[in-house]
C-alpha cells in the first residue's frame, strides 16, 4: 500500500489550511496491523507449544491472516490440519482440547501490552510509530515455528 501524500494543503483569504488527516489515518491502520501481527505471531508460538506431536501437521497448519480491507486478523488452521478443528471444539470420540482458545483466553492480559505499545507510538510521533511498521512481514507462512 503506497503512502499517501502528507499535507494537503488548501489557501483561501491569505489564510493557508495544512491536513494531513490522509497521513495519519494510514499511519493508524499500518499501526493496528502490525500490533495484530506481532500478537498473531504471539499467539501461534504459544499454541504451537501446547499442541501434542503425532505427525507434526497441527503445529505446520496453524496460521495467522492479517486481512487489510477489514483491518483485523483471524487465527486458525489450513485445510491439512482439517482434523485439528476436531482437537479444538472435540468430538464423541475426542476430548475437547482447545489449544488455540485457551492460549488467547490466557494471555488476554500480553495480547493487550503488545497492541497497547503500537497504538501508544501514535503519541510518539510520526517517526517513531513508521520505525515500528514493517510491510514486508505480514504474511505467516514465512515465520519460523
Amino acid at each position: 500500500m503506497p503512502v499517501p501524500s502528507s499535507v494537503v494543503k488548501l489557501s483561501k483569504n491569505g489564510v493557508e489550511y495544512t491536513s494531513n488527516v490522509d497521513a495519519c489515518n494510514y499511519l493508524m491502520r499500518e499501526l493496528m496491523r502490525a500490533a495484530l501481527r506481532d500478537v498473531g505471531r504471539f499467539v501461534k508460538y504459544e499454541t504451537s507449544k501446547k499442541l501434542e506431536r503425532r505427525t507434526g501437521r497441527g503445529k505446520r497448519s496453524l496460521q495467522v491472516w492479517i486481512r487489510k480491507k477489514e483491518i483485523d486478523m483471524q487465527i486458525g488452521y489450513k485445510p491439512e490440519g482439517f482434523y485439528m478443528g476436531f482437537i479444538e471444539i472435540g468430538t464423541l470420540t475426542i476430548k475437547k482440547q482447545a489449544p488455540l482458545t485457551s492460549t488467547v483466553e490466557e494471555n488476554i492480559a500480553t495480547i493487550r501490552e503488545i497492541q497497547a505499545q503500537y497504538l501508544s507510538a501514535i503519541n510518539d510521533g510520526e517517526v517513531a510509530a513508521a520505525a515500528l511498521i514493517d510491510e514486508g512481514e505480514y504474511n505467516s507462512d514465512n515465520e519460523p515455528d
